[in-house]
Parts: structure tokens; C-alpha cells; sequence
């Protein structure tokens, strides 16, 4: 068994990473704060962004504790003895005034069982006046801070509408590790055009960088989005089941074996989704990468220096 995992998986699972940390079964409690986006008010966002996606809106009439206290009513019943990390999902959650911010995310602290926070955000909304409160916030909860990357290569993130370069990135997680903050980068494999080659030296710059965890999310066509045009004129590639298994195996060879691996795959709205269909059924896709690592006879880390 491989030694970050308390399961048959081969890579460092996040549920590994929580009982060890927590000695406890730990829930991520998604929310939505109702938070906009840069992107957005630029422009019309990241090519792959659908404002009309069911995933977009949790529900938009409850407030941030009403949501939490919600959310946990069915974990309580089935595990009574877990603890809870809510989970800042929806939109851009470090695109408000810092008081909103602040009222936002310390309402929360104050229930039982909650264990520390975690807030996705872009790394071109990270003020030094954000990481400063980010820094004092870290001390009073465990802070996880998840940020999007998507690609290492500055000519995909052009493509993509993402509205920052890599250096963004760069910047934003040096100075999160510096106030000792747990930081997860989000990426995407089988972005149009890119190749192997470009995916696996988005893993190594996540290494130099020594993020804390990653979440690998593969490209899907959603309706009602600028990449749905596009795939419609161009018909670029979309990676088969098979050429994404490969991909990410040998992405987790690469990838320090510290870094926790909080998501593995992509996880579409089937109403919304274009293709690929193989995405729709995600724990096929799950155990077909521990039965291909087990052939393989390999393990996250094992080709990282």
C-alpha cells in the first residue's frame, strides 16, 4: 500500500491527508457566497465558463451559515463523529471588499466541528491587503487556499480567455506559502492544443513551486459557452479515456510524493455536457487509473526528483 493512502489508491488522497492531520473523518462543505469574477466583468470569462451550469449556484436564496448548517444536516446522521472544512466553491472568493471578506469567512469559524476553511479564488485577486488578512486568518484555522492554474504554458492560457500569465500564479503562491498557508492548485489536462509534453511541465512547475495539493480536472464541453463554438468550427482534440488514464499516471510519477491529491478527475453536469461522455462516469474513471497504476506497478513520485 502506498504510504499516503489508506485505501488501495497509489497517490496521496486527501482523505489520507485529513485522518492524519485531523485523526478524524473530515467533510469539504461546498458553498456559494454569491461571489463574481474578474474575468467576467472584463470580458465573458475563461472560454469553458457557462453562467447557466446547474454547478454554478448552490442555492441562492440561503446565506453562508444557513447553506453550512444545511449541508451537514445528512453528514451528521450518517457520520456523527466527522468534522467540517466549508468551502468557499462558487465564483471568485477574493473579489469583495475585505470586510465582506471577513464577515464571510469568520461567521463560520465560530460552529463546532469546524476545523479550518478553504476559499477558491484566482490569483489575480489577491491583493497584499487580501494575503495579509489571509496570513492572520491562517492562525486562528487550518486555510486551505485553492487557485487556479489551468496550464503552464502562458500561449494556452491566452487561448483559454484566462485573464493572467503564469507569472500571476507564480506570485500569488509564493507569497500564500510565505504566511504558511496551505495552497491547492487546480489544472486541466487535454486543453485544445496542448500537448503531453505541456501538461506534464505544468506538474514540474507545481513541484518547484512545492504547492501543498493538487486538484487535476480533465477538459469538458459545456453548452452554452464560447468553447462549445469553437469546438464546433475547429474540432480540436478531446483526450480519449485511455490518453487521459496515461496523462495522469505519469503526471503523479512526476509529482512530489508530499503534494496531496484532492481531485483526480473531471466531474461534468451531465445536462450540460457536450462530450466527453466517458467523463459521466467518474468512478469507472477512478478505478481505472488505481487498476492501470497496479499494471504499471508505479506510484506518485516515482520519476520526481
Amino acid at each position: 500500500m502506498f504510504k499516503y493512502s489508506l485505501d488501495n489508491k497509489r497517490y496521496h488522497t486527501i482523505n489520507y491527508f485529513y485522518r492524519t492531520k485531523f485523526n478524524s473523518k473530515v467533510f469539504k462543505v461546498p458553498l456559494d457566497a454569491h461571489m463574481s469574477c474578474p474575468n467576467k466583468i472584463n470580458g465573458n470569462g475563461c472560454i469553458y465558463c457557462s453562467d447557466f451550469s446547474k454547478s454554478n449556484i448552490i442555492n441562492s436564496k440561503e446565506s453562508i451559515e444557513e447553506q453550512f448548517l444545511n449541508n451537514i444536516k445528512v453528514l451528521e446522521n450518517k457520520w456523527p463523529n466527522s468534522l467540517y472544512i466549508p468551502y468557499f466553491q462558487a465564483g471568485t472568493n477574493t473579489y469583495a471588499p475585505l470586510e465582506t471578506l471577513k464577515g464571510l469567512f469568520e461567521s463560520l469559524l465560530k460552529f463546532d466541528k469546524v476545523v479550518g476553511l478553504a476559499i477558491a479564488t484566482r490569483p489575480d485577486t489577491l491583493s497584499n491587503e487580501v494575503i495579509e488578512y489571509l496570513g492572520e486568518l491562517n492562525k486562528k484555522t487550518f486555510l486551505t487556499i485553492e487557485l487556479g492554474l489551468q496550464s503552464s504554458n502562458n500561449n494556452t492560457l491566452d487561448f483559454i480567455k484566462r485573464g493572467h500569465d503564469v507569472d500571476c500564479f507564480v506570485n500569488a503562491v509564493k507569497k500564500l506559502k510565505e504566511k504558511g498557508i496551505f495552497v491547492v492548485a487546480h489544472i486541466i489536462n487535454g486543453l485544445p492544443y496542448e500537448t503531453e509534453e505541456d501538461m506534464l511541465n505544468t506538474i514540474k512547475l507545481l513541484n518547484n513551486l512545492k504547492v501543498d495539493g493538487v486538484k487535476i480536472h480533465m477538459l469538458y464541453i459545456s453548452k452554452n459557452t464560447e468553447l462549445a463554438d469553437i469546438y464546433e468550427k475547429e474540432k480540436f482534440s478531446i483526450l480519449s479515456k485511455e490518453e487521459y488514464i496515461d496523462i495522469v499516471i505519469k503526471q503523479l510519477e512526476l509529482l512530489d510524493e508530499k503534494i496531496v491529491i484532492e481531485r483526480i478527475t473531471g466531474d461534468p453536469i451531465k445536462e450540460d455536457l457536450i462530450t466527453p461522455d466517458w467523463l459521466i462516469k467518474k468512478f469507472c474513471v477512478l478505478n481505472d487509473i488505481d487498476k492501470e497504476m497496479v499494471k504499471r506497478d508505479t506510484y506518485q513520485g516515482k520519476h520526481s526528483k
